[in-house]
This record gives structure tokens, C-alpha cells and sequence, in this order.
């Protein structure tokens, strides 16, 4: 039986037609299985459908319309890839504001793949160091960020993987980054 430890955390994963299924469902299914309370929240209503490495992968549920969403009802922001979604994403003013809203109030976010673009544009790739898909590097670079080939990077608040084959390094780091904010949540309601 898996720890609870995130028992509460309420995350948000932003997300429209066209993220990697893999980025998306197995980040989620650790997180949910450490006690967070996740959302797919999405700029689409109703349903958006995955990518499976090289061909359409299952639809899924949206759970929260993102004009209804608020970065300040969640604790932490899950960025999953694939190349269609973060490009989509990025170019969505509301969405930006939405991941801005968790880099603004230094919220926990992780990101995987493709899932940088959206952070490049929320303001919160300068400065930090990370890890993305390798044909982002130029962009993170060119907004201000430190590139690196490494599995797994986290850097303050914020944890990014290159690719599916680095989940299990990803759903590690995620957990363990998601639990200071969940301790952090529960210092707060306990006041």
C-alpha cells in the first residue's frame, strides 16, 4: 500500500487535445496514489484526447473548464507534453495565466517533454535550471534558462524530465517536491 503523503494536495494538470498519454496518466496515477486530489483542466469542455507516441490514444474527461479553474484553489501544477499540447497551451493567454498564477505564488510545478513551452511563456523558465524534450533547448535557453541533459532536475519549486523513459525518475521527484507543499497545506488549514 502506497503512503499517503501527499494526503489532500489538490493539483491541477493543465492540459488540451494532444499531451502524451504516458506524461499525463502515470504522473497522475503516483500522484493519486500518494493521496493528492487531482483535475484535468482544460481550455476544451468535455472531452480531450491523448497522444500515444506516434498515433491518437485514448479521450479522457475534463474535469475542470479552465475558465472556471483558479491557480489559487490548487497546491501544486502537473505540465504534461507531447508536442501538440504545450504548443496549443502556450498560445492560450488564459493558460499562461493559469501556470503563471503557480510560479507567481511559488507553488510547486512539474513539467515533462514539451510541457516547457508553456513555462517559457508563464515567465518561469529565466533563471532556472532544467531539463525538457532536446529540441527545446534553444527556447529554454533563449529565455533565460540552464539546459541540462540529466533524467530528472529540480529547481526551486519546479521539477522538468526530457521523455517517457524518465517517469519513473520524474514520479520520484514529483512526490517528493509535492510534499513540502502538502505539508505547507496542511500547516495552513490546521491555523
Amino acid at each position: 500500500m502506497a503512503t499517503k503523503t501527499l494526503d489532500g494536495l489538490r493539483v491541477a494538470i493543465l492540459v488540451t487535445d494532444g499531451f502524451e498519454q504516458v506524461e499525463m496518466a502515470e504522473p497522475r496515477k503516483a500522484l493519486d496514489a500518494a493521496g493528492a486530489w487531482t483535475r484535468l483542466v482544460s481550455p476544451k469542455e468535455g472531452q480531450i484526447k491523448a497522444w500515444n507516441f506516434t498515433e491518437w490514444g485514448d479521450t479522457f474527461p475534463v474535469e475542470l473548464p479552465l475558465d472556471q479553474a483558479r491557480s489559487e484553489e490548487f497546491d501544486a501544477l502537473l505540465l504534461p507534453g507531447g508536442v501538440i499540447n504545450p504548443d496549443t497551451l502556450r498560445t492560450l493567454p488564459a493558460a499562461v495565466a493559469f501556470a503563471k498564477g503557480f510560479f507567481d505564488t511559488g507553488k510547486p510545478v512539474a513539467s515533462i517533454c514539451h510541457g516547457p513551452w508553456t513555462i517559457i511563456e508563464a515567465g518561469g523558465a529565466h533563471g532556472r535550471r532544467l531539463t525538457s524534450w532536446p529540441s527545446l533547448r534553444t527556447d529554454l535557453q533563449n529565455a533565460g534558462a540552464h539546459w541540462v541533459d540529466e533524467a530528472v532536475v529540480v529547481d526551486r519549486g519546479l521539477v522538468t524530465s526530457r521523455n517517457p523513459d524518465d517517469i519513473p525518475a520524474f514520479n520520484k521527484a514529483i512526490i517528493t517536491l509535492f510534499e513540502s507543499a502538502s505539508a505547507q497545506s496542511r500547516r495552513a488549514a490546521a491555523q
